[in-house]
């Protein structure tokens, strides 16, 4: 991800959290990439930070079973620690990630990423379905949603406002 004052080095940032999740308004240490759990968790610590964003800047994106583990690994560790987690991932890491058994602790916050491009060219009819993997096979039915009901400005995060973050490491 190309985003004005990273690097490819750069590691742990800090800021607050704007988008608007269960910890929007957090203190928040962002991760990118996979890292040290501990280290993270000291991080944090250090520099009162009552929830960890990991995945940031579309970084969460293992490849075969070791980076799997790892990835679960550290998530659980954290969260073992009794403090608020975001994983931002792709849908296509869904099922995966429900694999993982982080969604059975109450400080864990799933941000699912659907990137959908130009979606102000799309009409007033649009919708967004939230749909099964196949007829009747693990959700009660599907949800359907306005595209134009979804973009309220209560749940809009302006591109600037990730601009505030300190770089740490």
């Amino acid at each position: 991800m190309d985003r004005e004052g990273y690097t490819d080095d750069t590691k742990f940032f800090i800021g607050t959290e704007v988008e608007r999740s269960p910890a929007y308004g957090q203190r928040t240490l962002f991760v990118i990439g996979l890292q040290n759990p501990k280290e993270i968790l000291a991080r944090a610590l250090n520099n009162n930070c009552p929830h960890i964003y990991l995945g940031a800047n579309m970084s969460f994106n293992p490849e075969g079973h070791t980076e799997w583990k790892d990835w679960d690994f550290m998530l659980i560790e954290l969260l073992k620690s009794d403090i608020w987690v975001t994983l931002d991932y792709d849908v296509k890491h869904h099922e995966n990630v429900l694999e993982g058994g982080m969604t059975e602790y109450d400080t864990f916050i799933p941000m699912i990423s659907i990137k959908l491009p130009y979606i102000k060219q799309l009409n007033y009819n649009a919708c967004i379905k939230i749909d099964d993997k196949d007829f009747k096979a693990t959700n009660p039915g599907v949800w359907v949603h306005s595209v134009h009901n979804m973009l309220d400005r209560e749940v809009f995060t302006d591109w600037s406002k990730y601009t505030k973050d300190e770089i740490i490491d």
